[in-house]
């Protein structure tokens, strides 16, 4: 077996002594809150995101936190087990994070261990040769039960993948307002949050007719939130990929985490992973997407395919805070889709032949 290490040290906080004293207030809350997580019999877990890559390399996502664990032989247990859990938001935001644990990642005969961040995050690349197709990694932190990932390896002969924005664009949430935000995430039932028309059927006729293509979920929704979307995208029958989030609050230089950076980042990151690659972008008009799609476009004119933009009714315009202001794309070399639902997105990449 090959073994590969990685550099497992924290990250230096920088900025100024405001800055400094935030982070150290923030890492005492998060170690009071360990403590009484212990305290009320929390669990240390490891919890697996799908992941995805090349026949050269893999990237790995999952994150370490301790979480209550339902009573042996109740209700709660016999739902999970069963894969219908129904929780209010405001639980995925009860575990708690745990920071720079270190995490052993076995995957395709090679053992790699790395370090969580201070959000209890893995996120890594993992050199390893491997065939196209699904395959299963395998995540463990210590005094956690391993749990496995699977990871989607994208051939090189792929032409086309599939990034989609989640809310708005898969799933009806009116996000950016501030109340309906916080209903939304914490206090909603996750079977209450409803898919957009049409989008489900766009997706899966897409991935039949490009069964190699990879999809993945950009968002700039939290890591906690994770399970709860996994279990919608499944439930509402979209096509499985990989979800790409981020986390509020402090980083190791930053006040707050931008999601507008984490998207553009993220897109930038695909475009030097698969340089021969085209990518469909779907997003909506409420938000940023436009822009930032529009940026990538201009940066990559030959690596999009087509943007599809789910246009907001007016009422979800209302609560979103109204839309977004681009809308000329005449000079694009890229096309772009406009519609309020899955289905003239269709009739679109039906136009160009793309599906």
């Amino acid at each position: 077996m090959e073994l590969a290490s990685q550099p497992a040290q924290q990250q230096p906080v920088s900025g100024t002594r405001a800055f400094r004293l935030a982070h150290w207030v923030s890492d005492t809350v998060n170690g009071l809150r360990l403590k009484t997580a212990r305290r009320w019999k929390f669990i240390p877990q490891t919890v697996a995101y799908q992941g995805y890559g090349s026949t050269e390399w893999v990237r790995v996502l999952g994150r370490v936190v301790l979480t209550s664990k339902p009573v042996p032989g109740s209700k709660a247990e016999r739902l999970v087990q069963n894969g219908n859990q129904n929780f209010r938001g405001w639980r995925a935001f009860t575990s708690v994070p745990v920071q720079f644990t270190e995490v052993e990642i076995r995957l395709g005969g090679v053992t790699t261990r790395v370090r969580a961040d201070r959000g209890g995050l893995v996120d890594t690349v993992v050199p390893v040769a491997l065939t196209p197709g699904w395959h299963t990694a395998t995540l463990r932190a210590e005094g956690t039960e391993p749990v496995e990932a699977r990871i989607f390896v994208i051939s090189a002969d792929t032409k086309l993948g599939i990034v989609s924005d989640i809310d708005d664009t898969i799933m009806v949430t009116a996000l950016p307002r501030p109340f309906l935000a916080l209903w939304n995430t914490f206090v909603l039932n996750e079977r209450a949050r409803m898919a957009t028309p049409g989008m489900a059927v766009l997706m899966d006729r897409l991935k039949v007719e490009h069964p190699e293509a990879p999809v993945l979920y950009l968002s700039t929704g939290p890591w906690n939130a994770a399970p709860t979307l996994a279990r919608f995208i499944a439930r509402n029958l979209y096509p499985s990929g990989a979800l790409l989030l981020t986390d509020w609050g402090l980083t190791h230089d930053r006040w707050f985490r931008s999601g507008q950076e984490h998207k553009r980042r993220n897109l930038e990151l695909l475009a030097q992973e698969f340089p021969n690659m085209r990518w469909l972008l779907f997003g909506d008009n409420g938000q940023h997407d436009e822009e930032i799609y529009s940026g990538f476009a201009q940066e990559h004119p030959d690596r999009v395919a087509a943007i599809g933009i789910r246009q907001l009714s007016a009422s979800e315009a209302v609560l979103a805070g109204g839309h977004s202001d681009s809308g000329d794309h005449s000079g694009s070399s890229v096309p772009w889709i406009y519609s309020p639902d899955g289905a003239g997105l269709a009739k679109g990449l039906q136009d160009l032949d793309l599906l």
